[in-house]
This record gives structure tokens, sequence and C-alpha cells, in this order.
């Protein structure tokens, strides 16, 4: 089974609702519900995501909605990757990077960069398909991945070009080129192509990326959980995790209290900052140790660990078991590593 971060289809309901049809009824269709999309490090089966984009597309009558709807995203979609990869330094380096760590965003998707003449080329390849040929799923990533180089480089520029194997199709009430230049259709691959000297440039500033990210979680926030804030900090916290820079004060400053005043409504609703911050870590520990491709030491460092050891003590002290156990558990034939 391949999955998928939930929130690579962030933006999903209210596109679709735009459009004027049900998202509600087409994820049930498509054997999902609402509440999937509201914990962005939540997973998805990737091959059932297809299927909804692709029947979505039909419904709406949007032949680009893969497009449209990276178009209405943000650093959300791809936030850890793309941040995790500016820390990197090169243009070079970060891809190479995002590549060899994507499979904790999606598992089944995978990055080639290569070099033609006097361009790079990003080529996107799945591990899976389906009736329409993955149509709008390769859409929404190329996209995604076209989104994330203008991030890196910094530059909005026409050099930067979206490559889609499909054939060309207009949008009856949308200017893909408004969001993306000219689109290049009938390509031979799916995926991005940039002019190779950018592969040299510094990736933009990662404390640009953090305030972005974080301000449109926020905004994201505010709309899915107006009276809930134990859900807005469990939110925050896993979008920190992974920085290593996960406490109190990160968490308050993003909410716009004061630490000593978000511990004091945390007391009020019978919890605290550290059971939360344990709960989400264990949640988000167990979602990926069912994924057989994730590695522990991986896992440890996105979780805001330095040392794998202090991961598996504190694993063993919620569960009962280490991570290693706890997943051969669960998955008897899994490959540990």
């Amino acid at each position: 089974m391949f999955l998928l971060r939930s929130g690579a289809i962030e933006g999903y309901s209210p596109l679709v609702s735009q459009l004027g049809e049900n998202p509600v009824n087409l994820l049930r269709d498509a054997g999902m519900v609402v509440a999937q999309l509201r914990q962005p490090n939540s997973y998805l089966s990737y091959e059932k995501t297809a299927d909804l984009l692709d029947e979505t597309a039909r419904q709406c009558r949007e032949p680009l909605f893969g497009l449209r709807l990276a178009s209405c995203q943000n650093l959300l979609a791809i936030g850890e990757v793309a941040l995790s990869g500016s820390g990197q330094a090169t243009v070079a380096d970060a891809l190479d990077f995002a590549r060899q760590y994507l499979y904790l965003h999606a598992s089944g998707l995978h990055l080639e960069r290569s070099k033609r003449g006097e361009r790079a080329e990003v080529r996107l390849s799945f591990d899976f398909t389906n009736e329409r040929g993955l149509l709008h799923l390769s859409q929404l990533s190329a996209a995604q991945l076209f989104n994330a180089v203008k991030i890196l480089t910094g530059v909005d520029s026409p050099h930067i070009r979206l490559h889609l194997q499909q054939g060309a199709v207009k949008s009856p009430g949308w200017q893909a080129a408004n969001a993306y230049g000219k689109v290049r259709f009938d390509s031979a691959f799916d995926g991005i192509s940039f002019p190779v000297e950018y592969l040299k440039r510094s990736p933009q500033a990662n404390e640009d990326l953090m305030r972005e990210h974080l301000l449109h979680r926020m905004q994201l926030l505010k709309t899915q959980y107006p009276d809930n804030l134990k859900a807005q900090v469990c939110h925050l916290i896993g979008s920190l995790l992974h920085t290593g820079e996960c406490g109190i004060d990160a968490v308050s400053s993003s909410l716009g209290v004061q630490p000593r005043v978000l511990q004091k409504r945390l007391q009020c609703e019978d919890t605290s900052f550290s059971r939360l911050l344990q709960e989400t870590r264990l949640e988000i520990a167990k979602q990926n140790l069912l994924r057989d491709k994730t590695s522990i030491t991986d896992l440890a460092l996105n979780l805001g660990y330095a040392d794998v050891s202090v991961f598996s003590r504190h694993f063993k002290q919620w569960t009962g078991l280490s991570p290693r156990n706890w997943r051969a558990e669960q998955q008897p034939s899994a490959e540990l590593r």
C-alpha cells in the first residue's frame, strides 16, 4: 500500500466547493472522510487519492484540477520537504535531499534529476497507476515541484518550466498560465526544467520559509479549529517537530500568546504542553512505523530527537515496546531497519 501525507491535497474542499460540487460526497465515494484532511501529517491511500482527483476533475468539469489545486497551495502541501531542503548548501543539494527523504511525504513517488543541454530536468515517476494514468495526480505533483523550486531558488520567472506528458487541454474558467507560465504539454516526462546554473544557487533563507509556512498554518488553524486550543497546539507541534525547536516558546509565539498563558489555558483543559507533545510524537511515530520504508533513525530525527536512543527509550516508556518490536508486532513481515 502506498501512502501520502494528507497535507498534499490541502485546499481540496474549498476548491471543490468553489467549483460547485460537494467535497464531502466526493471524499465519501472515494472511501475517505473530511476529518482525514484536517491533520496534514496523517496519511491517505495514495491510490485512492489519485482516483479521487480524477473523479473530482470529471464531476467538477475541470480538466486542470490538479494544476488548479496546487496553485491554491502554499508551503503547507510540501512544507517539511521544502523547509528541510532549504537548509542545504545549494539547490542541487536540496533536490537530492528531497529525493532521499521523499518517502516520508509520499511512498511510491520518485524524483530523478538529469541535465539536457543547458537545462536541468527533474522528472517524476510513480510505482503505481490507475485507469486515467494518474492524470491529475501527475498534474498536482508536477505543479507542487514547480512551486518548490520557485521557493528554493527565489526566482519567479518563465525560466522554470512545468512539463506534462498529457495532451494540451484548457480550463473553462481558469488560466494555468497565470500560475505556471506556459505549461509544456505533450512532454516526454512529468516534472519541471530550469537553467542548470540554478543548481548552484543557495536556497532561499530557511527563516523566511518557516515564517511563511507557519503563517499559512495559522490561517488554516483558525478556519479548522476556531475554538479548539488542543487541536491547534497539536497541529503546530506536528509542523515544528522536524526542526528540533518544537518547544512551548515556539508554539506559543505562533499562537500569539505568552508561554505561561498557553500553559494556563491548557491546564484549564486538563492537559499540558508536555503531554500534547508526547501524544503528537507518539501518533506520528506509530503512523510512520507502519510504513516499512521508514527508518527508525530518520523517524527519530523528524520527531526532533538528536539521538535515536533517546527516541527509542521514550517510545518504550509510552508503549512498553521498542520501536522495532512495536513495528514487528504490527507488521510481522515488515523488514526492520
